[in-house]
């Protein structure tokens, strides 16, 4: 396979982006395995660089795809005028310029000069405007991809932990959780861990919304009225079990015997999962033609210019991106053709057959 050309957003100019991005990069191994195009400024990486003095950055400028080097970082230089950088600082600059990297790599995704994409943090409220009315990427990307649904999937080890309800006020969930809602998201999950993670036969699990998952009717009645029948309509189609009380789920760790979890909403889902990750997941948005991971952190602005972010988890999420779009493809090569799916399906029957015996 080919190495990917994989974009990158520089996400809020004075957030940790500019310097997660060139502590990662200044690994020039992966430049092995990828290469990459930073969608920003060579005057705003040059200012973080001075503040990563270890840093081993070199870099080439392009302003057209033909002159891609595979053996180089590769910048799209998206404006060329001089900008306001104020590290910890959040400022209209600081959106107006995460908003135009973002544009730039999504002309390129749609043009089809990169084949994924790995978003740096941007901060909600400063990227706000006529050109950007989205509540954050996910949103936006499904706009790009002209998506039906898309999925948030946040991941690390042996724990995948996906969303119903993203970005929401906590007085709007419930409205939000509907037997519609709870099928869509399962289908993209399921799809996305047989075709994007290699599980041929995934077990999902289904959180409850109250607390208890309701207690039979006594805490809130979601989930005998709407979560149960939505996850004994998709049994028909998956490996889905639930709904599932979410402390008891987290705290007996349960979520080891499956291979991902479905939350009704941000915090059940993502309090627990980045205790458990401890800084080393990656966000996912299942569902797209293309592929799309981050950190899974923000913009850090309380140590933004500092040389103290941890770039783990983005490279996790280059890496992964990398991953994912060689996993698809062997995925899709392998339906291609339906001989080789049958065969595939009666070698591993007779390796179950064997590990029963």
């Amino acid at each position: 396979m080919n190495k990917p050309v994989i974009g990158i957003s520089i996400g809020d100019i004075n957030g940790i982006g500019p310097e997660v991005i060139i502590k990662t990069f200044s690994d020039l191994r992966l430049l092995e395995y990828c290469t990459p195009v930073i969608f920003g400024s060579n005057k705003l990486l040059n200012f973080y660089r001075k503040a990563v003095p270890e840093a081993h950055f070199n870099y080439q400028i392009i302003k057209d795809f033909s002159k891609l080097s595979p053996k180089q970082i590769n910048i799209f230089n998206c404006w060329e005028e001089e900008m306001t950088i104020t590290p910890g600082q959040l400022t209209d600059a600081g959106g107006m310029y995460a908003v135009k990297s973002l544009l730039a790599a999504a002309d390129a995704l749609k043009a089809g000069h990169i084949q994924g994409i790995v978003t740096a943090p941007i901060h909600k409220k400063n990227v706000q405007s006529e050109a950007f009315a989205y509540t954050g990427h996910t949103p936006f990307l499904k706009a790009v991809g002209n998506a039906r649904d898309v999925l948030m999937l946040l991941y690390a080890d042996n724990l995948r932990v996906a969303l119903v309800t993203e970005h929401l006020a906590l007085k709007d969930v419930a409205a939000n959780i509907t037997r519609e809602a709870i099928l869509s998201k399962l289908q993209l999950l399921n799809n996305s861990l047989r075709r994007d993670f290699g599980i041929d036969k995934p077990k999902i699990a289904v959180l409850g919304l109250n607390p208890h998952a309701g207690d039979e009717g006594l805490i809130g009645d979601e989930e005998q009225r709407i979560i149960l029948p939505a996850v004994k309509e998709a049994k028909h189609r998956m490996n889905a079990f639930g709904p599932y009380s979410a402390d008891a789920f987290f705290a007996r760790r349960s979520y080891l015997q499956f291979d991902a979890v479905l939350a009704m909403y941000h915090d059940q889902g993502l309090i627990p999962f980045k205790t458990i990750a401890a800084g080393e997941g990656v966000n996912y948005t299942a569902g797209l033609q293309f592929v799309r991971t981050s950190p899974d952190h923000g913009t850090a602005f309380d140590i933004a210019g500092k040389n103290i972010a941890d770039h783990t988890s983005f490279m996790t999420a280059v890496f992964e991106c990398i991953d994912i779009i060689k996993r698809r493809g062997e995925y899709d090569e392998r339906n291609k053709n339906p001989l080789r799916k049958i065969t595939a399906e009666v070698l591993k029957n007779v390796e179950d057959e064997k590990i029963e015996e």
